[in-house]
């Protein structure tokens, strides 16, 4: 338990940051899965495609992953969709 005032407001504020930050992990990772299945329809791959990435954009902007983790997943997804049109 904290003793000072401004440690017990930061433990508030962490515990905030955490429900935010896991929720856009979760999406994150609940989008990619439906990449994955969509592997059959390059059209529907392609929109999902674009949601993925501006989520991968916005969550690296706003410090839930870092920049680079961020750019080399988004790398992995265009060449998952040149993969599929190439098919």
């Amino acid at each position: 338990m904290p003793n000072i005032r401004s440690a017990a407001k930061r433990i508030r504020s962490d515990a905030k940051k955490r429900d935010k930050n896991l929720a856009v992990l979760s999406e994150l990772k609940s989008l990619s899965k439906k990449l994955d299945q969509l592997s059959s329809d390059p059209v529907k791959a392609q929109a999902v495609a674009a949601t993925l990435v501006g989520r991968y954009d916005r969550a690296s902007t706003k410090g839930v992953i870092p920049r680079g983790r961020a750019d080399r997943r988004k790398s992995r997804i265009a060449l998952f969709l040149a993969h599929l049109k190439k098919k």
